[in-house]
């Protein structure tokens, strides 16, 4: 297959500057293009410009159009066509006849079922004598291979870069569901840890305050309970966990009855006012197993960073000491931790 490479305007220039370096005729090379012509794939035509008429053909413009070449000549591409397939071929046309250089386009010809792309040049041939019409030649060649190859290139492309995204999506998927309790769907008390460091060094930096809330599962109602309705209560409480949390929150299954939530930006009595709208949450939330209802409540004990402690460990320990209080009460309740009061001028201590 031939496809020209040069651009039209480059080549004729070219062709130019040859002939004048070497002192060649006029047209010297006419003989040898039009050699090239018949002998390679491309399908030649010779219209008058003010008709649009096929004056001359060679055998594969006569395939191209679908008739015998005899047949071709004196007719236009309307009338081999139809207006509709002639109409875009028609205004390359009149581009090319009014002006000198070669002009080149791509159309696309449906022949049947079948699409077929074409790169056709066209240029403007003035005649010798005045009274003589313009002629225009027109050269087409088949790039369909090409145009068929480069879209299945570009398929291909495309789906390498969805199978890219789609194992990308899946690995990460991947990570997440190691990083999350089966049963509640929170974090692990590992990645838990880890975002708890970040927040301590951000908060440290920016001075700003977060707050960290302990929880336990206060012991169920009844008789000791089946792992069938262990395992329900948890998969509600975890999804009240996740339901009153941020995008920027982190709530985190530590054991098996101790729980975490990590509030970013919050102070501690925004923190106990959102944990305190949890646990009546929890103390109403209906679980239903085998037509029987279950009920549950936990118990939260809150500490602000940097007001009742200003390390991780110390954050920790204030947010258990909190937990342990409400436990003391009986349960179902939200326990504030001591707000530290720095020392000035020798005195100072804990609030009680």
């Amino acid at each position: 297959m031939t496809e020209f490479t040069l651009p039209a305007a480059e080549s004729t220039a070219f062709a130019r500057a040859l002939g004048q370096r070497h002192q060649l005729a006029a047209g010297a090379f006419g003989a040898l293009l039009f050699t090239w012509v018949e002998q390679s794939d491309a399908a030649f035509g010779l219209k008058d410009v003010a008709s649009g008429r096929y004056l001359h053909a060679n055998e594969k413009l006569g395939l191209l159009w679908g008739v015998e070449v005899a047949a071709l000549i004196g007719k236009t591409d309307t009338e081999l066509l139809g207006s509709n397939t002639a109409a875009p071929l028609r205004s390359a046309d009149a581009v090319a006849s009014a002006q000198l250089l070669p002009h080149q386009s791509e159309h696309h010809l449906q022949q049947g079922p079948l699409r077929r792309d074409f790169q056709v040049l066209r240029l403007a041939l003035p005649s010798a004598e005045p009274s003589v019409p313009a002629r225009l030649a027109c050269l087409w060649v088949d790039i369909t291979e090409q145009r068929q190859r480069e879209a299945q290139l570009a398929q291909a492309l495309v789906q390498l870069e969805q199978q890219q995204v789609y194992a990308e999506t899946l690995r990460r998927e991947q990570q997440e569901g190691t990083r999350r309790d089966d049963a509640t769907g929170l974090y692990h008390a590992a990645h838990f840890e880890d975002q708890l460091r970040r927040e301590v060094d951000l908060s440290s930096r920016e001075h700003r305050e977060f707050a960290l809330v302990a929880i336990q599962l206060d012991p169920l109602p009844g008789a000791a309970p089946t792992p069938q309705a262990r395992l329900r209560v948890l998969e509600a409480l975890g999804r009240l966990l996740r339901s009153n949390t941020r995008a920027m929150d982190a709530s985190s299954r530590i054991d098996e009855e101790h729980f975490a939530i990590l509030l970013s930006g919050v102070g501690l009595a925004t923190a106990h006012s959102r944990m305190e709208g949890l646990r009546r949450q929890c103390a109403t939330q209906l679980v239903v197993l085998n037509g029987q209802s279950l009920g549950f409540s936990i118990s939260m004990g809150v500490a602000s960073f940097p007001h009742t402690a200003h390390t991780q460990e110390e954050l920790v320990s204030a947010a258990d000491a909190a937990l342990a209080q409400a436990q003391r009460r009986g349960g179902n309740q939200v326990a504030l931790a001591s707000i530290r009061f720095e020392a000035q001028d020798g005195a100072g201590g804990e609030s009680p």
